[in-house]
């Protein structure tokens, strides 16, 4: 990959971004209180099985499909996307965050684009998270491959500094997690990319059971 497309991809994917992810938990705060995440090996267990059994199943091929989408300027598969997106958020919280997210990366992304505006005025509705990101990893030469490693990593994280948060743990057991998490990575996305539209899933009932009683958790870090 061109050292420009690189660059670019770690900073869309970066934690630092000014999009908010940094302020969601995705459950793992509620985890912590109610689900037995209370030790380095369970927070673990617990993010590798969010990657396979969620992320890859369900966001990650919406960025592959969206980047491809993008590329060729297919406005329907984009909004069918970005629809499927909303329609799958299995509680309050999770909608919000992917509103709250892709509203924010676009708005970044006008900061550093002129015609970014132009690109989404066909589309009536929200762009979620994964579909903005697909928009920004579009515009540079990385493969759908790269951008959906990058979506990944970024999330993971996310999700690691989430943990050594809200457990606690040290900052050495979150690098540990984290090269767990970048060793499990290529053969989720690879899985990913491989799915067609049927087979897509946004099914993980107790992550959204977890999601819900996060709403009312007496006393909390983060937003979901």
């Amino acid at each position: 990959m061109p050292a420009a497309a690189l660059l670019q991809l770690i900073w869309l994917a970066s934690p630092a971004l000014p999009i908010g992810g940094f302020s969601y938990s995705e459950g793992i705060e509620a985890g912590v209180e109610w689900g037995g995440i209370d030790s380095e090996a369970r927070a673990s267990d617990w993010i590798a099985d969010q990657l396979h059994l969620s992320l890859a199943r369900g966001d990650l091929p919406v960025v592959a499909q969206s980047i491809t989408a993008w590329r060729s300027a297919d406005a329907p598969r984009i909004a069918a996307l970005n629809g499927w997106v909303l329609q799958t958020r299995e509680s309050t919280e999770f909608l919000l965050q992917t509103e709250q997210m892709g509203r924010s990366f676009v708005e970044w992304l006008k900061l550093h684009h002129d015609d970014v505006a132009a690109q989404f005025e066909g589309l009536a509705v929200t762009i979620t998270y994964p579909v903005a990101f697909a928009f920004a990893a579009s515009r540079t030469q990385a493969s759908v491959r790269d951008g959906c490693l990058a979506f990944a990593f970024g999330w993971a994280e996310n999700m690691i500094g989430t943990a050594v948060k809200s457990v606690p743990l040290g900052q050495s057991a979150g690098q540990r997690m984290l090269g767990r998490l970048s060793a499990e990575i290529p053969a989720a996305v690879d899985r990913a990319i491989a799915l067609d539209d049927d087979e897509r899933q946004a099914f993980s009932p107790m992550l959204a059971i977890h999601s819900a009683r996060h709403e009312t958790q007496y006393s909390r870090l983060f937003r979901s």
